[in-house]
């Protein structure tokens, strides 16, 4: 992760960290997250998540919106700069997951691995269309 996240800062300016919010909000669509489910999405405290939003804020990369059904909580969404830089960065992100673990394993172990993930995250996808649902 650590040269991942060099790679992408070198090539791209943009924090591993910075990437995998803008790929949460890109995967999003048109809807904006409550904050904590960004958080819960990109495994990061409630705190640091609000750090990040905010620095990535003052660079035009995301936008945060008052949640109208809730004073508490607070939308984020990804602008148009910010959808820019996570396109530019995606081949950098992607060419460094395939050189640093999918290119080292065999299509066999791929399989597995793939099956072993699909089996974790289940749970997680259902919980996720069932909040869709509600």
């Amino acid at each position: 992760m650590p040269e991942l996240d060099a790679d992408l800062q070198r090539t791209t300016g943009l924090p591993l960290a910075w990437y995998d919010v803008l790929l949460e909000l890109a995967g999003a669509g048109d809807t904006p997250l409550r904050m904590s489910d960004l958080g819960e999405r990109v495994v990061l405290s409630r705190t640091r998540v609000s750090r990040l939003v905010a620095e990535m804020e003052t660079h035009g990369l995301v936008q945060r919106g008052a949640n109208p059904d809730d004073r508490r909580s607070a939308f984020v969404t990804i602008t148009d700069a910010g959808l820019r830089r996570y396109r530019e960065a995606a081949p950098v992100y992607l060419g460094g997951i395939a050189e640093r673990f999918a290119e080292r394993l065999t299509d066999e172990q791929l399989r597995t691995v793939t099956a072993a993930l699909h089996t974790v995250l289940a749970p997680a996808d259902d919980s996720r269309e069932g909040s869709r649902k509600a």
